[in-house]
């Protein structure tokens, strides 16, 4: 028998007898095994045991079993970070793989990841292909991500291999190499091929970014493969699971790396205006924007990441299986293509008073036709070292309302838009604009960059505004914190739409 077929057969002999209930150390139902490129899971009613494929594939090696073992103990201790309930242990299987023993005495042939077995429809891809996604869900997703890496993700240390340019590069050209010789249509290959173009030059473009990026601390040590399978909803929370144990130069990544993969995934899925308010979401709880300017690399690598995994499938099937992993790999194909061809960007800001119905609109601009949106509540708090829903107690005009403070603050916006325009991103500034010169900074900003400028305007009766600020003071959950008496500040020193900003002016009904 051949050395490097007999561990493949040895482990499929293995799995089929593991169907059997007595293999357990605990009472299992009928065991039900779910199958991927690289590993197998055994459903057992209570528990799930994780098995991974004796397999070398260049980004993992698997081959040996210490090899393996490795990596089961690094799943558990890394997954217990998001999923400390879940992760349970790494136990032995003894015996031989025609009877074998999960967690039994005697020498051990095998180990699994032991896990608390949950539904797997719950998994937010089928909660999606049963159309129970909502924004809800993704606003969860934006809010514990953003924890995750603004808490509890571990820093890279500057003299580590990991988030340099070169270790970046490394796995984006291993996806072309992969891909390629599994593609035989000659269009497929020619789109491959104009996609390592253009990584290839954007790399070299965002080369000094990438270096100062690992500087500055935002390669962390992350999850590795965020998209919707590896995140359920149980008992109303969402479950973060299966992150990249097995290659730490996949999870020691720039976090913009890491939320490419979940922007990219709600995309293919047809999701655009929850990619967008994902995103969007994401940065205003961890400021990131500067990041953006990488984003769209990452989103076109983490699109072929997926290719590679279809492209592998498609060699290890035949027929339908075959034919729809094939055409998953075009699919993404196309999709990091359309990466690459953005439109060209614009700015947008609000002209409005407070309560006038800015953010509930904004918020629907950003999602469709989708602009990364910028609101002067959240930075002007950031800019304190405030939370974006924290009081700061400070009346009209005072501390981080004073003049100097407001001016600091739509400096900040200004060079916060002009930089995302620059990365060529649609930007949208939610505030209220009364001034003329706050306005003409931003105006001016676009000016600089050649990109459309306009004004989102919000004529709403001054009886609707008081009502509404009462109201949102009562719920407490904006990061605005103007009340009547800003609102009344606001009607007398107001600076209204002078007649040459009317041709840029477009207006909201937010009444």
């Amino acid at each position: 028998m051949n050395a490097k077929t007999e561990p493949a057969l040895e482990t499929s002999e293995l799995i089929k007898h593991l169907h059997d209930p007595a293999c357990y150390d605990h009472p299992a139902g009928p065991v039900r095994v779910i199958e991927t490129h690289i590993s197998w899971v055994l459903l057992t009613g209570e528990f799930a045991y994780k098995i991974k494929k004796p397999l070398d594939l260049g980004f993992l090696d698997f081959s040996t079993l210490s090899q393996r073992l490795h990596a089961c103990c690094d799943e558990v201790q890394l997954n217990r970070r998001l999923a400390p309930d879940i992760y349970l242990d790494v136990v032995p299987i003894t015996g031989t793989p025609a009877a074998p023993h999960v967690n039994g005495v005697g020498d051990t042939f095998e180990y699994a990841v032991k896990m608390r077995q949950f539904d797997a429809d719950a998994t937010l891809d089928r909660l999606d292909a049963a159309g129970g996604l909502t924004a809800r869900h993704v606003e969860t997703i934006a809010a514990v991500l953003a924890r995750f890496h603004l808490d509890t993700c571990a820093h890279a240390a500057p003299d580590s291999p990991w988030g340099s340019p070169d270790a970046i590069w490394k796995p984006v050209a291993q996806n072309f190499a992969q891909i390629a010789p599994r593609l035989d249509d000659p269009a497929d290959r020619a789109q491959l091929d104009a996609l390592l173009r253009w990584s290839t030059a954007e790399h070299a473009r965002l080369t000094p970014l990438m270096a100062a990026r690992k500087r500055s601390g935002f390669v962390r040590e992350c999850h590795g493969d965020l998209h919707l399978g590896n995140l359920a909803w149980i008992d109303d929370r969402l479950l973060v699971f299966d992150c990249i144990e097995f290659n730490p130069e996949l999870r020691w990544i720039d976090i913009q790396s890491e939320i490419a993969f979940c922007h990219m995934d709600l995309l293919q899925r047809g999701h655009a205006d929850w990619a967008w308010l994902f995103l969007n979401l994401w940065l205003e709880a961890t400021g990131d924007y500067a990041g953006l300017a990488l984003l769209r690399y990452y989103a076109v690598y983490r699109a072929l990441v997926r290719a590679k995994v279809g492209a592998i499938r498609s060699a290890q099937t035949a027929g339908p299986e075959h034919d729809a992993a094939l055409a998953e790999v075009r699919t993404l194909l196309s999709l990091a293509t359309a990466l690459t061809q953005p439109p060209p960007p614009h700015l947008t800001i609000t002209h409005g008073l407070s309560g006038s119905g800015k953010t509930t609109v904004t918020r629907r601009l950003m999602q469709r036709p989708g602009a990364i949106r910028l609101r002067s509540d959240v930075e002007r708090k950031r800019m304190a070292g405030l939370d974006a829903l924290a009081q700061s107690g400070t009346g009209v005009g005072q501390a981080l309302y004073a003049a100097d403070a407001t001016q600091r603050t739509y400096r900040q916006l200004a060079e916060l838009a002009g930089a995302l325009l620059d990365g060529g991103w649609p930007v949208i500034v939610d505030a209220t604009f009364t001034a003329r010169w706050q306005r003409d900074l931003l105006r001016e900003t676009a000016r600089m960059r050649t990109r459309a400028f306009h004004v989102r305007d919000f004529p709403v009766p001054v009886a609707t505004l008081r009502e509404r600020i009462v109201q949102r003071a009562q719920a407490g959950n904006d990061a605005s914190e103007a009340d009547l008496a800003v609102l009344q500040r606001q009607l007398e020193t107001e600076e209204p739409l002078g007649t040459d900003e009317q041709h840029e002016v477009e207006r909201s009904d937010a009444n």
